[in-house]
């Protein structure tokens, strides 16, 4: 089934991206469960715009408890708060759009994510730092990552911020000037050599997605198919 342009035109105006986005997380999630993951692993879908961290902070900053014991048995409590500070720094949170492979052997530990990315990932050069950095964080952590940028509305392109961040030469960049895109990265190591192995896969509109590789740490390398869980999206979608 063709990608359609979720950010452009007739099907922007009548539907959200965030839904659409937020689904297709899911449906490749319930695809990795069902048909993929071997059995002692799992994926999880995670969805946080940056909109929303206001909210999510100020739940993580209700005041911590501390209890004892009455005399009576019961406990009292105490409510604890941080001193206010001037400090205050400007910050920018991405979008969070992915999925988590968690190997639950020994574990639970994270070896692979897949990056949805989103137009707040893309709109100001300190977001593009911003994702190009938590990409940067899995690598250099040895977990495998998909990044899937169909993103119509602003043409940036990430795999280009990560390499910079990294330090690498412009020979590394993504090698056409596709605006759409996907990317897998496996960190390895050979001959005593630390490496990054890339796969880049162009994407169009009114074009087929493709299967790409999704690298597991210290595990096998598997496939994701961006059609099937595509198709089952706007399936269920009713695009």
């Amino acid at each position: 089934m063709p990608l359609l342009d979720h950010f452009r035109g007739e099907l922007a105006d009548r539907r959200h991206w965030e839904s659409f986005h937020g689904l297709w997380a899911a449906a490749i999630t319930m695809h990795l469960n069902a048909k993929v993951l071997p059995p002692d692993y799992f994926a999880e879908a995670q969805v946080t715009l940056s909109r929303k961290i206001e909210g999510d902070v100020a739940t993580l900053e209700e005041p911590r408890r501390s209890s004892a014991v009455e005399g009576n048995g019961g406990v009292a409590v105490q409510t604890w708060a941080p001193p206010t500070t001037a400090l205050q720094i400007p910050a920018t949170y991405p979008d969070d759009i992915e999925v988590q492979i968690i190997h639950q052997m020994g574990g639970p530990n994270l070896v692979a994510a897949i990056e949805l990315v989103s137009p707040g990932n893309k709109d100001r050069p300190e977001a593009r730092r911003a994702f190009a950095a938590k990409c940067a964080a899995y690598l250099q952590r040895g977990v495998g990552l998909v990044v899937i940028d169909v993103v119509t509305e602003r043409h940036a392109n990430l795999h280009d911020e990560l390499i910079e961040l990294l330090g690498q030469p412009s020979q590394f960049a993504y090698p056409s000037d596709s605006v759409l895109y996907a990317v897998a990265y496996r960190p390895t190591r050979r001959d005593e050599v630390n490496l990054l192995e890339t796969w880049p896969y162009d994407l169009a509109v009114g074009q087929p997605l493709p299967t790409v590789p999704l690298p597991l740490r210290r595990g096998p390398t598997l496939p994701l198919e961006l059609e099937t869980t595509y198709t089952t999206t706007r399936a269920g979608s009713r695009l």
